[in-house]
């Protein structure tokens, strides 16, 4: 089983759904970064459950303990191990799930691949282990802080209720005001009463989660194999209920001409637009090359153009829900039905759009290393720190 991604910042995630606790392992994080358990944990409270109505009632804190990595306040580049403890678990609401796999789970598959399964919860395959991809994430956020690189995710639709684009700093201040995490506020409370609508019919609904980065610099990622488009679209998808991922203009592209999607250069001397990171400007540099649109999503020949990495990924329904469904008795082998109980979530978008932000955070870590754009050892030998 594979619980480790990145080549040289490495987030390594380890524990279940109703396991004593679930945590990172990150390795390769440059050392001297200012980090506290502050910085984790603030994005930890944006992902944890029983926030609202719209969120699984679970009653878990996710306070943070990190156990290494960090000397007077500091990355050390030793690896930092972050642990969340479990205290609201109750394996009893799945007893009945050992032998009867839930439909639109990964029940099935990983007792066909493992044969031991923890079922409670869904055990490993539970969304609760993407705290690992919080932790890790967080702290590459902290590190792009530093470089001037912002991410933001937000969600664009809700079931067939689709929100209008708004800019990036709405964006930032949107996602607070309401609990969908909807940019547009004038669909946000019509999402919010489509997810309770379906929440009271024992069903759920999935949506559409768009996350952000300005400020990456040109030239991260590779050619052909590592292609920036790709470890990201791999990243995204390896998250649990995302069934579909896009860059730039994703599939739309199919409808529109080279002539309308081919985004053309030009020279901006104004330094100061909000596309232009000073922090990766030459001292002798007194232009920057942007592109008029961004149909691309920041992204040509697997290479970032400067342009914001623009992103989108389509989730599921939640598959737990409560209506009774078909399923079998792999102990008797017969066909059976199954109701699902317990504390669920009847639209994982709110929440997981904390975890497309970090899994973008980390890919994009882990090619500024990679490209020479930040120093693999100590974050102030980095060049675009010591200009500063």
């Amino acid at each position: 089983m594979t619980n480790t991604m990145g080549n040289i910042f490495k987030i390594t995630s380890f524990g279940s759904s109703h396991g004593k606790a679930l945590g990172a392992i990150v390795d390769g994080c440059p050392a001297n970064l200012k980090l506290s358990v502050e910085d984790i944990q603030k994005e930890l409270d944006l992902r944890r459950p029983g926030t609202s109505n719209l969120t699984s009632p679970r009653d878990e804190k996710d306070n943070v303990e990190i156990l290494s990595g960090i000397f007077n306040g500091k990355t050390d580049g030793t690896p930092i191990l972050a642990i969340v403890y479990n205290k609201d678990n109750r394996s009893k609401d799945y007893s009945e799930f050992k032998n009867k796999p839930r439909p639109g789970h990964g029940d099935y598959t990983w007792k066909s691949k493992y044969g031991n399964y923890d079922y409670n919860g869904g055990g490993r395959g539970s969304g609760r282990v993407t705290i690992g991809h919080v932790i890790g994430g967080a702290i590459a956020l902290k590190i792009l802080e530093e470089f001037g690189i912002k991410i933001i995710s937000h969600v664009t639709q809700i079931g067939d209720i689709k929100g209008k684009a708004v800019s990036f700093d709405s964006i930032e201040k949107n996602v607070l005001k309401n609990s969908v995490g909807a940019s547009d506020l004038s669909v946000a409370k019509e999402m919010e009463e489509l997810i309770l609508k379906f929440k009271k019919q024992g069903d759920s609904v999935g949506g559409v989660v768009e996350t952000i980065a300005i400020g990456v610099p040109p030239g991260i990622g590779n050619p052909v194999f590592g292609k920036l488009d790709g470890d990201i679209a791999k990243g995204l998808m390896n998250i649990g209920s995302v069934k579909g991922v896009e860059i730039g203009y994703g599939f739309d592209i199919v409808n529109k001409r080279a002539s309308e999607t081919n985004d053309e250069f030009y020279i901006e001397d104004d330094l100061e637009n909000e596309y232009v990171n000073h922090k990766f400007i030459e001292n002798n540099e007194k232009k920057a090359i942007l592109t008029n649109t961004n149909t691309s999503g920041g992204i040509l020949g697997g290479i970032s153009n400067g342009m914001p990495i623009v992103t989108k990924i389509a989730v599921k329904p939640t598959p737990s829900i409560s209506k009774v469904q078909n399923t079998v008795d792999l102990e008797k082998m017969e066909n059976t039905k199954i109701e699902i109980k317990g504390r669920h979530d009847p639209c994982i978008c709110p929440r997981v759009r904390i975890v497309t932000k970090s899994v973008l955070a980390m890919i994009l870590v882990d090619h500024l290393i990679s490209s020479g754009f930040i120093h693999p050892n100590n974050i102030k030998k980095s060049k675009a720190m010591e200009e500063c």
